[in-house]
């Protein structure tokens, strides 16, 4: 897919200011640090539409991204971050999941993972709570470029493992440095957004 126009449209915190135009979302949720802002970069092909920061836990509002005017890329805050207060931390989970009860419009979850580690608690947390919710999940495993040829079945296999995987959820192993993984990405989203 070829992404001709991309912006920021807004940085929600609540369902009042959500976007109303009702075309289809993405929602990307995934640890602080994980790589959210490098994948959405890299699918779009801008270097910084979306903020890479070398410091976890920026994403702190639900980040609209609209692409092509034709849906949005949401951002989601950033899980697993120590340094956040426990009433910071009870805010954003208030309000994702607001968004993930309500939104009537989002078509699927991209849970991004690093591939190099086994997933964490917090991960395998995150996508038990999306399927209490009956939300399609995609897994994007990122970091792929870090894993030897020969050894990425066995840390793909491992995530699906972790995760306890249904068999409809998909995980495509990624990277943000070269690219791969990014044709099977809009392949595989495609499929929800026209669905």
């Amino acid at each position: 897919m070829k992404i001709t126009k991309a912006e920021i449209v807004i940085s929600a915190v609540s369902q009042k200011q959500y976007p109303t135009e009702g075309i289809p979302e993405i929602a990307l949720a995934g640890r602080s640090n994980v790589g959210k802002s490098s994948f959405i970069n890299k699918m779009i092909n801008r270097k910084n539409l979306a903020r890479t920061s070398s410091k976890p836990g920026k994403t702190q509002t639900l980040n609209f991204y609209k692409l092509n005017d034709a849906f949005y890329f949401v951002d989601v805050p950033g899980y697993g971050y120590a340094k956040i207060s426990k009433k910071e931390r009870e805010k954003w989970g208030g309000m994702m999941e607001e968004y993930f009860q309500t939104r009537e419009t989002l078509k699927a979850v991209l849970l991004v993972t690093d591939i190099r580690h086994e997933p964490t608690k917090d991960d395998i947390q995150m996508y038990a709570y999306l399927k209490h919710f009956q939300l399609p999940v995609v897994v994007v495993a990122t970091k792929m470029d870090k894993i030897p040829k020969g050894k990425r079945m066995k840390h793909v296999n491992r995530t699906i493992q972790a995760l306890n995987m249904q068999q409809e959820d998909a995980i495509i192993p990624f990277s943000a440095e070269t690219g791969e993984g990014k044709d099977l990405a809009w392949e595989t989203l495609r499929s929800y957004l026209n669905h």
